[in-house]
């Protein structure tokens, strides 16, 4: 059951921060952030927070330099809505499952491309060999005219 106890903790904190980016955090270099993730420690100490940014590598980059700055007004508020015994600390890293989604559809796309191009080329080819290449059963009539007997 622990595990159940971290994963709703885990989510209370993503709930948390992301209402206290959205209201109280008012640093311009803040982008348009979303919190995907939050991952718990075992012992709840230590709070994994994944996010992304909509924007450019400098909105990227200024948004993780914004989130870094204000991890210390984060955690306080985290530790003050949890109530528990130990507020865990937060560390924040870009989410890279946006970017490798990204990579998958672009190889998908190429990957769809080389179908169609195959299936284009394809389309009026003949096989090289006996249009079934597999030996057939052996039938009594087939039997009879290969032992030349009748």
């Amino acid at each position: 059951m622990a595990g159940q106890r971290t994963q709703q903790l885990a989510d209370r904190i993503k709930v948390i921060i992301a209402q206290m980016l959205e209201r109280r955090v008012k640093d311009p270099r803040l982008g348009f952030v979303t919190i995907t993730d939050v991952r718990l420690t075992g012992d709840n100490q230590n709070a994994s927070v994944f996010y992304t940014v909509m924007g450019d590598e400098r909105a990227i980059a200024d948004t993780g330099a914004a989130l870094r700055s204000a991890t210390g007004l984060l955690r306080a508020e985290v530790g003050k809505q949890l109530g528990t015994r130990h507020t865990p600390t937060l560390e924040f890293f870009l989410d890279a499952v946006p970017e490798t989604a990204r990579q998958i559809e672009d190889l998908l796309a190429r990957a769809r491309e080389i179908d169609e191009r195959v299936a284009a080329e394809s389309a009026g080819a003949q096989y090289a060999g006996d249009p079934d290449p597999y030996k057939q059963p052996r039938t009594d009539e087939s039997s009879d005219e290969d032992d030349g007997r009748a």
